[in-house]
């Protein structure tokens, strides 16, 4: 299968998704621009943390008018995997294919460190790989990691099983604990940690691999992929 890893300016954290993939997970991956039009030809998209046009106005919202994003859109619409990490969810947020928005830490602080996690859903596309209930670590590196969303579309979330990750030990204010969401389809993840960074044991934690793992075995029980 072949994966695109969308690059913006500002992104950071590209050529970590880009080595985890090719390197740990040994799929074909191709770097896209935010100048791009298309992502055909590609089974899944990954958009990366980092400082999109400098996180002005508010992180992502900028990002929100590349034009690779009535692609993306097009893209997720189609039932493909979507999956965006840290400044990622920040874009998927702005780009209205995730509700909520993330907001500063409730510390006023960047926070850097690795966080426990439960899995919360282990059906989805993103997480098949783990046991309900299972806790993880991956790191975080985020100033805006604060996840809001009002009363009636945090009830919507939970009645559709769509928090896919918590924090066991919240670091950042986020309603409800929420780490990581899915969109309705369940086929859009959103998550603030990144399971990139931790894709190795000699990196503290392996835990990110099953997030990648799971996506592709979703993308392959289907029997078609662009590639592979």
């Amino acid at each position: 299968m072949k994966f695109a890893v969308l690059a913006f300016p500002g992104s950071n954290c590209e050529m970590d998704l880009y080595d985890a993939i090719a390197d740990i997970m040994k799929e074909e991956v191709e770097l896209v621009s935010y100048k791009e039009t298309s992502l055909a030809g590609f089974d899944a998209a990954l958009i990366p943390g980092g400082f999109s046009y400098g996180d002005y106005l508010r992180s992502g919202a900028i990002a929100r008018f590349s034009p690779i994003i009535p692609a993306l859109r097009e893209f997720a619409k189609s039932g493909k995997p979507v999956l965006g990490i840290c400044n990622g969810f920040q874009i998927l947020t702005e780009a209205g294919l995730l509700p909520g928005s993330l907001q500063k830490n409730v510390s006023a602080k960047f926070i850097c460190q690795t966080e426990p996690l439960v899995v919360n859903n282990a059906d989805s596309m993103f997480s098949s790989e783990f046991k309900l209930a299972q806790i993880i670590n991956l790191p975080i590196a985020h100033g805006d990691g604060n996840y809001y969303c009002d009363q009636e579309t945090l009830a919507q979330l939970i009645a559709n099983d769509q928090i896919i990750f918590k924090y066991r030990q919240n670091p950042n204010g986020s309603v409800a604990d929420i780490a990581g969401i899915t969109n309705r389809a369940g086929n859009v993840l959103g998550m603030m940690p990144h399971p990139e960074r931790a894709v190795e044991a000699i990196l503290g934690s392996d835990d990110g691999v099953g997030i990648f793992q799971s996506i592709v075995n979703h993308v392959k029980s289907r029997g078609v992929v662009a590639h592979g």
